[in-house]
């Protein structure tokens, strides 16, 4: 009798477990019980228990398969706790490819744990030491007959996900399934369920009907009549800064004092300026995706929300703005002052036409910001490789910066943040808006240099996104409104960044030329009086009929739009079977 009951218990504990691990899993940020939805709780109690089951026939015991699923549910939850904290986004599938760039980093960033994070630990070290006592176990059985039923239980566990993976199926069980709101969709549906369905798009599927061919034909009847040799090729000095963004978008407020006057002189009709807003596919980070969309013309929109092409799409050299001025003659450069594996940039720079590549190591007696490489330093990078470029020899020179990263609350002995916010006690803020003001210095210093150049120079400054949901919130707060209960209008806020465009010669003035990221790369020729490639022809036309295209502002995919379909075709070929 008693042996029936421990064995009652055991099987009680391997189905209970799995279910406690799922809520507590949760409770690293929300509330399993009441935001996830029914449906998708009991599914996800499913998948806890029959990984549970699986483990207890792989390992032969109740105790252990609980020890080991319990510690990684532990340990999962708590990455996606940091992950959700640093970059305002879930973990995703994908993001095992950002290991690398995420260790990188992982230093700037303040690890001690909240009490609520505490808590749930507590929690699962108590549940560990209650499944200490479940003592049923298979030592009597051979250990092909526990790896076989482990075998057929995994089977039936692919085939359960499958099922899960069906739009239809999510459809009617409601399963939130927009992967263009990740937050949401992991809110809702819970961390286990939300990765089983973003599991199907670690790949890029054809776009309904494509045809290489077909793409070919498209993409040749943009390419220009006559090439033309332009009158004059003038040097292109890209930066794109790091978290750069205007949070007076949000909401007004009232700093202590301006973060960025000079920009702000350059938005007021300056001379041979070109201002406007761009619509970010990032929030927070993936700093990578703003890059391949402006070096590419590609969007985001199409792309897994959450994936970085710099990891898994470009394996080859593919069409990209570096290889066409190459092509055109240019010198192209990429420069970053941080290690050369992050987003595996070392890789990926040559095969969009990079012929030079200048990371951390290159950045001689630089001057630091907190533990990052100063904007005024990467000022210093690009003065000194244009003068050692050959003269009239023109240059392309790309510069992602590294000196408004985050972290944005640890203190530093070589950084004060002095501007405040009335209304907000937020370090977090007040030290983001103080960097954005030695950001502002720094270039207007470089404007102020190539002013003086008699080459031609033209200047292309823009943030990749804005900062995360620490920063943020606290100009939501003093809008009545939280980052947690915005509408889509509102959200949509999140995703500009400002830029601007100068020259030192004459290009005339324009104001208010918002558009989506995709589209900077072309209206940078297009500026500079450059030819455009049929790609860029084509993009042009498009961004006519839809000024903003991005992961943050997708087209209604319901709706019957030919050219949207062009362009995913045009985009998917591009990307996967066109190569430079």
């Amino acid at each position: 009798m008693k042996q029936k009951v421990k064995r009652l218990s055991s099987i009680i504990g391997l189905i209970f477990f799995p279910a406690v691990y799922f809520y507590l899993l949760e409770a690293y940020t929300h509330n399993g019980f009441t935001e996830v939805r029914i449906w998708p709780q009991v599914f996800s109690i499913i998948l806890y228990i029959w990984v549970a089951v699986i483990l207890f026939f792989l390992f032969r015991s109740v105790k252990l398969a609980l020890w080991i699923e319990g510690a990684f549910a532990m340990l999962l939850g708590l990455v996606n706790y940091y992950v959700y904290t640093f970059r305002s986004l879930p973990l995703a599938p994908w993001d095992i490819f950002s290991v690398k760039t995420a260790l990188n980093v992982a230093d700037s960033y303040n690890f001690m744990p909240s009490f609520q994070v505490v808590c749930v630990v507590a929690g699962f070290l108590a549940v560990f030491c209650l499944a200490g006592f479940l003592e049923l176990d298979l030592k009597k059985w051979k250990w092909h007959e526990s790896l076989v039923l482990a075998v057929v239980f995994c089977l039936g566990f692919g085939a359960f996900v499958s099922i899960l993976q069906k739009e239809d199926f999510q459809n009617r069980h409601l399963m939130y399934n927009k992967l263009f709101t990740p937050v949401y969709m992991w809110q809702v549906n819970g961390f286990a369920l939300t990765m089983v369905m973003q599991m199907p798009y670690l790949a890029v599927e054809k776009p309904k009907g494509y045809q290489k061919e077909e793409a070919k034909e498209l993409l040749d009847a943009y390419e220009p009549e006559k090439e033309t040799e332009p009158a004059q090729k003038p040097n292109i000095i890209v930066i794109m800064d790091e978290a750069f963004s205007d949070l007076g978008v949000l909401g007004e407020f009232s700093p202590s004092e301006d973060y960025m006057p000079y920009f702000r002189s350059m938005f007021q009709d300056a001379k041979n300026t070109v201002t406007g807003y761009l619509s970010a596919s990032v929030c927070g980070g993936n700093t990578a995706n703003t890059e391949f969309e402006f070096l590419t013309g590609h969007t985001m929109a199409f792309l897994p929300q959450g994936s970085v092409p710099y990891q898994q799409y470009i394996k080859h050299e593919i069409p990209a703005l570096p290889s066409y001025l190459r092509d055109l003659g240019y010198e192209t450069y990429a420069m970053h002052p941080y290690l050369s594996n992050g987003w595996d940039r070392e890789s990926v720079y040559p095969l969009l036409g990079f012929s030079h590549m200048e990371f951390l190591e290159s950045y001689k007696n630089c001057s630091y910001v907190r533990k990052f490489v100063s904007d005024e330093s990467c000022v210093d990078k690009l003065i000194e490789t244009f003068e050692q470029k050959e003269p009239n020899q023109p240059m392309f020179a790309f510069q992602v910066t590294m000196q408004n990263h985050g972290s944005y609350g640890d203190a530093y002995e070589n950084f004060t943040p002095h501007i405040t916010v009335e209304g907000a006690s937020s370090y977090s803020l007040s030290t983001y808006l103080s960097l954005i003001q030695k950001t502002d210095q720094a270039l207007e210093r470089l404007i102020s240099y190539f002013s003086k150049q008699e080459e031609p120079v033209l200047v292309v400054f823009f943030g990749d996104h804005q900062p995360n949901d620490v920063v943020a919130e606290p100009i939501w707060q003093l809008q009545g409104k939280s980052y947690r209960s915005l509408t889509e209008e509102e959200n949509k806020l999140r995703y500009q960044v400002p830029y601007l465009i100068w020259a030192n010669y004459e290009i005339g003035t324009e104001n208010d030329a918002d558009m989506s990221v995709n589209y900077l790369g072309g209206k940078v020729l297009e500026t500079a009086g450059l030819p455009l490639s049929a790609y860029q022809n084509y993009l042009k036309g498009l961004s006519k009929s839809y000024p903003v295209l991005s992961a943050a502002e997708r087209p209604n995919e319901e709706a019957a739009q030919p050219d949207i379909e062009e362009y995913k075709k045009l985009q998917y070929y591009q990307l996967f079977e066109k190569q430079d």
